[in-house]
């Protein structure tokens, strides 16, 4: 759990007492690629942290499905209507690379929300970078063409090198033809 650690005191500072209380609280939960920790219809039941690996959240059932966001390592995810409501998700979250995450129960989290106030600013410091993040892909989607979003892509390399092309051309929401297209031209 060094890797989990390292995020949290990147962001907060916090005591060896503490943190040693927070991630007590997480299990392991290790992924092979094109294995799923939530499925449409399913309601979530944790946040995850993603300490190796890659993951796609995406809506609707292949062939016809929409990948909506790629996340990877040091990054925490959570389909939170789900969770909050305790409705069915809208969406699948697929492990596109082997993967190793790191989940708590949204209970402990409430808890360590109540007995350690510094892992409140933890919390809303992951979740305004998630909301800020989801922001810029609508931005991107609705403001910019397909050849402004895929170099927007391109300078980010892991999105290149370790993103299957099917799911790169759905997230920047193009064709797979045009993304070909595209990689030519833009060379």
């Amino acid at each position: 759990m060094i890797k989990l650690a390292d995020y949290i005191r990147s962001l907060i500072d916090i005591n060896d007492h503490d943190l040693n209380i927070i991630l007590s609280n997480f299990s392991i939960k290790e992924l092979i690629k094109g294995s799923y920790i939530l499925k449409i219809g399913q309601v979530a039941s944790s946040y995850y942290f993603i300490a190796s690996g890659a993951l796609r959240i995406f809506s609707d059932e292949e062939p016809n499905d929409k990948t909506l966001w790629i996340a990877f390592e040091n990054e925490f995810i959570a389909e939170l209507p789900s969770i909050k409501f305790q409705t069915p998700s809208h969406f699948s979250f697929q492990a596109i690379e082997d993967s190793t995450l790191f989940t708590i129960e949204p209970g402990k989290m409430d808890q360590l929300y109540i007995q350690i106030p510094k892992w409140q600013e933890f919390g809303r410091q992951i979740w305004e970078k998630a909301f800020l993040k989801a922001v810029d892909n609508v931005l991107l989607l609705q403001t910019q063409n397909a050849t402004e979003r895929y170099k927007k892509a391109v300078l980010n390399t892991e999105f290149i090198h370790r993103v299957p092309l099917k799911y790169l051309s759905s997230y920047l929401g193009i064709t797979q033809t045009s993304l070909s297209r595209l990689r030519k031209n833009i060379k």
